[in-house]
């Protein structure tokens, strides 16, 4: 699953089925693409370039030549993390008891909406 985050307000969640990373990005425009150390693959950055996005990903300890990476706008992947920390104090989608996708992302557009009007 992954969640576009404002202010600490969620503005959308998608699902993505387990799809690989570079499955995931296909069919969006972000101007930042968002993630932590694992994703610090040659590859995973070219396709972040192919899109026309900025990778913001910091570099591993290990590489050889590490990429830059914004820390300022990294910092907005604390809020993303917070989201989903949220939506997993209610049990139904955490244990993601739902069998169709369609009753468990309406339970999460439900639970969405529940930490909006906290």
């Amino acid at each position: 699953m992954s969640a576009e985050v404002a202010n600490g307000v969620p503005q959308g969640v998608d699902r993505t089925l387990g799809a690989g990373a570079q499955q995931r990005l296909k069919g969006y425009k972000p101007n930042y693409v968002i993630a932590d150390r694992a994703y610090d693959a040659e590859h995973f950055h070219d396709a972040i370039l192919d899109l026309g996005a900025t990778p913001v990903i910091p570099p591993r300890h290990n590489r050889l030549r590490p990429h830059a990476c914004d820390w300022t706008i990294y910092k907005e992947r604390n809020a993303i993390e917070r989201l989903f920390n949220k939506l997993k104090h209610f049990r139904r989608v955490a244990t993601r008891y739902d069998k169709l996708l369609a009753n468990f992302m309406g339970f999460v557009t439900i639970a969405a909406i529940h930490i909006l009007i906290r």
